[in-house]
């Protein structure tokens, strides 16, 4: 037994060296969509096949057209130890960006979303690794005991935000923010998605019936019992749809000439970032310093400023998830940071137009006017 578990441990390094991984800058994936995906279904999960199975929940993916959703299967880990982070919609500024998810010895963050069967939007609660074998969960995964033996029965108290919301930050998005704990996980090196879930990503993509635009948001396949098993018997439907919004009703619509629009600014962290004062050139070089210690100043100031606010809303945020805050209290908080938010842009933009002003060349004064003489 020692000499299997060293095997396997050996394994599991090599996989770390050998398999392709990606860095914390390489999760996230150039696609930009601007309007939100919908909310995530509600669905059964499928009996585990086997041991070494463990749960990847469903999510909405992007096709450059359409969301369409991938459903939630059972997958073996690519190495003992190893454990799936999910991947996960968020804001970015200027619309929403997909996070990869990825494998390794810790589950990192992904966004605060609550994808059930374990995963409610902070770590793992579904199983654990005990040396070379993985125990279930059975108060949250679909387990038939007289094939699997490796279970334990601990309850889940489901403090996370219960909303059916698939994305982070935004108009309306879950707003948990990563840990310091969470940021490290992420820095870390991980294996990329096995080719099992590529397999998965890829049949889902080709269905049209798991288009949002054909299913309204309740994807008739939502979960399968293995990668690929679309037609299996165990394969389920969703039991309920998610809130869908077209993108002729979503208020984050993409305009017909094509051009971005970006949704409504929530918080200081959605603001674009600033652009760092370019260098003055009057042909003075002592106004031209002076000119740009103020720039420098006033963007200091202003960065400092857009910092503060934001560890403001950060607080006020984790003190209504501690308080279990319902709805409507969370949306009127949004609407409050959207107006604090709102209100430091217009300052801001009126410090930055003063300053120019006050930088601006002086008009030259106009020549005399003389009447003419009559001679």
């Amino acid at each position: 037994m020692r000499k299997l578990f060293s095997t396997r441990l050996l394994f599991l390094v090599l996989a770390f060296l050998a398999v392709s991984s990606v860095a914390a800058a390489q999760v996230s994936v150039g696609v930009v969509v601007n309007f939100a995906p919908p909310e995530l279904p509600v669905y059964d999960q499928p009996p585990c096949p086997g041991e070494g199975y463990i749960w990847t929940p469903g999510y909405w993916g992007w096709d450059g057209n359409d969301y369409y959703w991938i459903p939630g299967t059972w997958v073996l880990a690519p190495a003992v130890g190893f454990l799936w982070t999910p991947g996960y919609w968020a804001w970015g500024g200027n619309g929403f960006l997909f996070h990869e998810g990825y494998w390794g010895p810790q589950v990192g963050f992904y966004g605060g979303i609550d994808y059930g069967f374990g995963y409610f939007g902070h770590g793992y609660e579904g199983g654990r690794w005990d040396h070379d074998h993985f125990y279930y969960n059975r108060s949250v995964n679909n387990i038939n005991v007289t094939e699997i033996h490796n279970v334990y029965n601990t309850r889940v108290v489901n403090r996370s935000n219960t909303r059916r919301v698939s994305y982070n930050g935004g108009n309306g998005g879950i707003s948990a923010r990563p840990t310091p704990e969470q940021e490290a996980i992420t820095r870390e090196r991980h294996v990329a998605a096995t080719p099992a879930q590529s397999q998965q990503v890829a049949q889902a993509r080709s269905d049209r019936e798991l288009k949002a635009s054909v299913n309204h948001g309740k994807p008739p396949i939502a979960a399968t019992p293995k990668a690929g098993a679309f037609n299996d018997g165990s394969a389920l439907p969703a039991r309920e749809g998610g809130r869908y919004l077209p993108p002729a009703e979503n208020h984050e619509e993409q305009p017909k000439n094509g051009n971005a629009r970006p949704a409504p600014v929530i918080h200081p962290s959605d603001i674009p970032p600033s652009k760092r004062p370019p260098v003055s050139n009057t042909g003075n070089p002592k106004l031209d310093k002076k000119y740009q210690q103020q720039d420098q100043k006033l963007y200091k100031q202003q960065e400092q400023a857009r910092q503060k606010l934001q560890q403001q809303q950060d607080k006020e945020h984790q003190k209504l998830d501690k308080q279990r805050a319902d709805d409507a209290r969370k949306q009127k908080m949004e609407e409050k940071h959207q107006k604090q938010t709102q209100q430091l842009m217009q300052k801001q933009a009126q410090q930055r137009q003063h300053l120019q002003t006050r930088q601006a060349p002086p008009k030259p004064h106009p020549a005399p006017s003389h009447p003419p003489h009559n001679d």
